[in-house]
């Protein structure tokens, strides 16, 4: 199977977001935008990523989809989302959305548009920017930044390390540049995180090994 084989097929076979996968339809938009950033503080804390999109879903269903309604709720109503999506480490992460939604609401406006515009399309920047955030560190933003870069092309590509083990597990290249030229611009995001999922689940990197 040629690279290009491989890629289509891991495309085919795990090319979903991880923000598709809790329910949320990307676009460069605040509500969107915020709901991909409360996903990443959730996968920050290296929980299993069915754990985290299924605790993004109930918080958003919950009512906390902006970073105004996130702020003002009663932490109760938060831990008990959290609690219902069986997350674990629910009191620290209940602070860190909350504190996180304060300070997007009050730096940005509740925008991450502005974000993105402070960034000016530095990666590096951007990673700064979005470690300032409650349990988010660098894990945390390259989450982050293989997710937007489906709305925000600037940031394209954006392979990080968790996305090039997965390229040796299925016998791609590990060169960010190779990689990212086996896909088209608009489908980076879901490259990427199917590339991630190739590290995560061995049934993955089985079906699509192009060795």
């Amino acid at each position: 199977m040629s690279h290009a084989e491989t890629a289509a097929t891991l495309l085919e076979t795990a090319g979903e977001t991880f923000a598709a996968e809790a329910g949320i339809t990307l676009r460069d938009e605040p509500a969107p935008l915020y709901r991909l950033l409360v996903l990443t503080v959730l996968l920050s804390g290296r929980v299993q990523a069915k754990l985290g999109t299924r605790a993004c879903r109930e918080l958003v269903d919950s009512g906390f989809g902006s970073p105004q309604r996130m702020r003002d709720a009663a932490r109760d109503d938060v831990h008990g989302a959290l609690d219902r999506a069986r997350f674990i480490n629910k009191d620290r992460t209940t602070d860190a959305l909350q504190d996180g939604a304060a300070l997007v609401a009050d730096r940005w406006h509740g925008d991450l548009r502005r974000m993105r515009a402070e960034a000016d399309g530095d990666a590096g920047t951007l990673t700064d920017l979005l470690t300032t955030m409650p349990q988010v560190g660098p894990v945390g933003a390259a989450i982050f930044l293989r997710e937007v870069q489906l709305v925000w092309p600037e940031f394209r590509p954006h392979l990080d390390g968790k996305a090039v083990d997965g390229a040796a597990a299925v016998g791609l290249p590990t060169d960010p540049q190779e990689l990212a030229a086996l896909v088209d611009g608009d489908d980076l995001a879901r490259f990427s995180a199917a590339l991630v999922r190739a590290t995560l689940d061995d049934h993955v990197a089985e079906q699509v090994d192009g060795r």
